[in-house]
């Protein structure tokens, strides 16, 4: 009587979470038996060398890249179905990108956090019980987090992930250069040889993954804004639709949305994102400057156009997007011809300015989207289908299987 009264969204919430939990003890249950083994006889510290710290992020990142899978997959198999009806290829480049930032995320995590109690708890070392128990709760807590990522990954959660994984990496990156003078040329320096093979892959390896995570995430994001499209489009001349949306999507083809140059614009920003990553500066000079550059360009094309490939947004949006651009134009600016900084400070400016406003971005779509009266396709909160009509395959032409 009870499972029959729960609705439905509320039972697969309930499912996520007992999931969860049960790759989370799983994950502790793994995390015991390797901290049993590494630590009998033995005093680790916190970090450093045969550290917990080090123990940690390993079966952390291995266990939170595994239930992040198995969330993933139960998702595909329940919510986002169309995740699941594109190329194998596709699919499979995905998964491996989202493992990799799940694991990484919970393996610096784990680095950072042991570090900074050893730092405060100086000489401190624990014995073997103590330091089992650390790695379990490490582990366990990466893989709730894991499993309920993945089986309840959403393009705001995408985006936040993505800010997360490329500033870690980036910091992660800095701290392991060997060349403590690298600032004074740019960032790309730190993919070079010369700044330490740590430095080298960890910048390389976080780049050329957020290029992959972009082209996922405008999967998410132009899904959700063709269907807004579509249905803005079905009003137009529904005498009960409000004026807003009319005035919104007249008969004037240039204002109308075009989800397609929005999808085209992230695709191709992720894709020199990767192309930088796999091309180093000192190897491969110019091929990584015309990556760089036409970076440069589709940034300006998406923010500049946004009033004509997404009319029907909130008018603090446009405004939003415009101080962005000033603040890109004015960065550019102080680097060249005022000469106020360098080529690394235009660059972390550039990144943090259009990372702060793709977070944005998304959160906008969710709310238009929602308001135009589509449920977005995301876990435990609905169908992904315009309010009133039926669910995919009970009518015929139903655009949440498109």
């Amino acid at each position: 009587m009870q499972d029959q009264a729960t609705p439905p969204v509320a039972r697969r919430q309930l499912d996520i979470e007992s999931r969860s939990i049960w790759a989370g003890v799983a994950a502790a249950v793994v995390a015991v038996a390797v901290g049993l083994i590494a630590f009998r006889g033995y005093r680790p510290p916190l970090a450093g060398d045969g550290s917990v710290a080090i123990y940690a992020a390993v079966v952390a990142g291995t266990m939170a890249g595994a239930a992040f899978v198995a969330g993933y997959v139960q998702n595909v198999r329940t919510v986002h179905l169309w995740l699941g009806a594109r190329p194998v290829v596709r699919q499979i480049v995905d998964v491996a990108a989202l493992l990799v930032v799940h694991a990484s995320i919970a393996t610096m995590s784990a680095l950072v956090l042991f570090r900074l109690f050893q730092q405060a708890f100086s000489g401190l070392t624990v014995d073997p019980v103590a330091g089992t128990v650390m790695l379990a709760v490490s582990a366990g807590i990466a893989g709730y987090f894991g499993y309920t990522s993945g089986a309840r990954i959403t393009a705001v959660a995408l985006s936040v992930m993505l800010a997360i994984f490329m500033s870690s990496g980036m910091l992660v990156s800095m701290l392991y250069a060997e060349n403590p003078l690298w600032w004074h040329s740019m960032f790309s320096e730190l993919g070079t040889g010369q700044a330490g093979l740590t430095s080298f892959w960890t910048f390389n390896t976080t780049i050329t993954t957020s290029g992959i995570i972009m082209t996922t995430l405008s999967a998410f994001i132009t899904r959700d804004l063709k269907r807004w499209a579509e249905v803005l489009a079905g009003r137009r001349h529904d005498a009960g639709a409000s004026r807003r949306w009319h005035r919104a999507l007249r008969a004037d083809r240039l204002l109308r949305p075009r989800p397609a140059v929005v999808r085209a614009c992230l695709v191709a920003g992720g894709a020199c994102m990767v192309g930088i990553g796999l091309f180093p500066v000192n190897t491969f000079e110019r091929v990584h400057t015309s990556f760089v550059q036409v970076l440069a360009v589709v940034l300006v094309v998406l923010l500049a156009g946004v009033p004509l490939w997404l009319p029907g947004f909130p008018k603090a949006f446009y405004l939003l997007t415009y101080i962005s651009v000033a603040a890109l134009v004015a960065a550019a600016l102080l680097w060249r011809p005022v000469q106020y900084y360098n080529l690394t400070a235009l660059e972390l400016a550039a990144a943090g300015i259009v990372f702060a406003w793709l977070v944005v971005f998304i959160r906008n779509t969710t709310a238009v989207v929602a308001s135009a009266g589509v449920e977005p396709a995301v876990p435990g909160l609905g169908t992904g289908v315009p309010a009133g009509e039926k669910p995919a395959g009970e009518a015929p032409g139903n655009i949440t299987n498109r």
